[in-house]
């Protein structure tokens, strides 16, 4: 049996644009000689659509374009994920649906059973969950159709969250093929992990595993593609690629490695990540209606590896650095940022502002009267550069790209209103030891960032000589206990018992809880790692919880 895979990029709430890339793939399948062609979940409407659904006409559009899309399907039949109206009874009006379509209309209808609750997930908000699982009969294959979460069992998760288990369900009502439409976003180590519980799920059923994933960028999501089809014994017979679309169609009487598989998957961290940054701003912009981006160049790291992404993303041309030193700012402040521009080849211009900043300082003199200079100043300087480019971003029509990390973001060294200003927080979820990471990555075959900026200790450069290290931690020790106390959940006393500094914990983790209402004012961040702060992460402001 040949399955057609449309790995495609979809548009949330583009109904014709979205039609328009799963008729063509169905057509490009068709021509290669599928059987059937199947396409990521929720492909006609894009996933996750969240509170679009509530609108009154979101559904019936989605119902129309269905049918629509069912008019150009002939004898090869087309899986195709979109929302449907719940046929009544208690809980959401709305399901999570796959259709069969073939020879002009709708033949079949199935619903997605499992309802993922947790992280970046909330669709039991939205979706009634299905009673049984779904199949059908074609070509002398029984085929069980599973809906992402579906097959991620729970064996393959941290914790045991249902009491159904849908591939063995299919397994047991004699299914030959268990197909799964899926929008399963990345975060770094995703693909392996999807490799080895897809292999365990076939080899569980003794049913081989067509697993078409979708790619692109939906705000805070990036999906990675890399779609599957694993043989009953849990071998891969082909693996799409990564961070593009792609569409393949994959015969399952195929031997382990003749569609390009093997059963190695050696993943770069660092590339992967930089990979999906890239499409995360590529898409962001692109769906949101932008074609440039303005930042802020500071001759440090962050900014370096946020305008090397905005060039893979946008192309250079359509990337703009703005640089505004002051007397505290180094002579590598503005020549790195210089170099840098050159090597990406975005434009660089250099607004200096000592000017403003010592009118600022006069104007509000009489309000502070004799109070020594302190943070106050270093966040005006910052908060001045933040004027500076949303004014670019406003005047020229660019996204201005927020340029701080999740180190910093953790613990609040970061302004409100300046150094945070910006429609999207590109590297908001990458640890600093990351940044180094993927700079470095980024350096392999020729100088890109320039080194000096990966090579000179950190500096926000708002007082004489000053250095991170000033304020924080080092970042490989405070990188370490953020993913524990940020990413895992563990409490201080267990992070101390494991070896670290008590007092550096304990100011870490009151450091974190204490800017939870800066975090909630940010910038919108590409996840690309297992517990973003953003929508998967969702903790109070006003409390007083302590676990010490």
């Amino acid at each position: 049996m040949k399955i057609g895979l449309c790995q495609i990029n979809p548009t949330i709430g583009d109904f014709a644009g979205n039609v328009r890339k799963i008729a063509a793939a169905y057509a490009e399948c068709r021509a290669q000689g599928a059987d059937l062609v199947i396409t990521p979940e929720l492909s006609l409407c894009g996933y996750p659509p969240r509170d679009l659904i509530y609108r009154s006409k979101f559904v019936p559009r989605s119902l129309e374009w269905l049918a629509e899309l069912a008019t150009g399907v002939g004898e090869v039949p087309l899986l195709v994920g979109y929302v449907d109206t719940a046929p009544g009874g208690p809980g959401p009006r709305h399901i999570n649906a796959a259709a069969l379509l073939r020879q002009g209309r709708v033949e079949q209808r199935f619903q997605k059973c499992l309802l993922p609750t947790y992280d970046v997930f909330d669709e039991a908000r939205y979706f009634q969950p299905a009673g049984e699982v779904g199949w059908f009969d074609h070509g002398g294959h029984r085929i069980g159709v599973t809906i992402c979460e579906d097959i991620w069992t729970e064996e393959y998760l941290p914790a045991r969250l249902y009491i159904h288990n849908p591939p063995r369900s299919l397994a047991e009502a004699g299914a030959d093929v268990i197909v799964n439409l899926s929008a399963s976003p990345f975060h770094a180590g995703k693909a392996v992990e999807r490799l080895a519980m897809l292999g365990g799920v076939a080899r569980g059923t003794g049913c081989p595993i067509v697993y078409c994933n979708a790619v692109g960028g939906n705000d805070q999501l990036v999906f990675d593609g890399h779609s599957l089809v694993v043989s009953a014994a849990g071998e891969p017979l082909a693996r799409l690629g990564g961070f593009r679309e792609e569409v393949r169609v994959v015969d399952l009487r195929s031997a382990a490695g003749a569609d390009g598989a093997d059963g190695s998957w050696s993943a770069c961290e660092a590339e992967e990540i930089f990979h999906a940054l890239v499409l995360g701003v590529r898409d962001y912009l692109g769906k949101c209606g932008f074609r440039s981006a303005v930042i802020g160049l500071s001759g440090g790291i962050d900014s370096a590896l946020t305008a090397a992404v905005a060039a893979a993303a946008l192309g250079p041309e359509n990337v703009t650095g703005v640089t505004m030193p002051t007397v505290f700012s180094s002579e590598g402040s503005v020549s790195d940022s210089v170099a840098l521009a050159r090597n990406l080849g975005i434009a660089c211009h250099e607004v200096p502002i000592q000017a403003i900043f010592e009118t600022v300082k006069a104007q509000t003199r009489p309000l502070f009267g004799d109070r020594p200079e302190d943070v106050t100043e270093e966040n005006m300087q910052s908060r001045i550069r933040g004027l500076i480019l949303m004014s670019v971003s406003n005047k020229l029509g660019h996204l201005l790209l927020t340029t701080g990390n999740k180190s910093e973001l953790a613990v609040g060294y970061c302004t409100i209103y300046g150094d945070m200003c910006g429609g999207l927080a590109v590297i908001s979820d990458l640890p600093k030891t990351t940044v180094y990471a993927v700079s470095r990555w980024l350096n392999r075959e020729r100088e890109i960032i320039p080194w000096a900026t990966i090579d000179k200790a950190p500096s926000a450069e708002l007082r004489p000589d000053q250095k991170d290290q000033d304020s924080l931690p080092p970042y490989d020790i405070l990188d370490a206990i953020l993913e524990r106390y940020v990413e895992e959940h563990w409490s201080t006393d267990e992070i101390v018992a494991d070896g670290y500094d008590e007092d550096t914990v304990r100011w870490v983790a009151r450091a974190v809880d204490l800017n939870e209402w800066k975090r909630q004012q940010a910038a919108p961040g590409i996840r690309v790692t297992t517990k973003a702060f953003g929508m998967g992460r969702r903790f109070p402001i006003a409390q007083r919880y302590a676990d010490r």
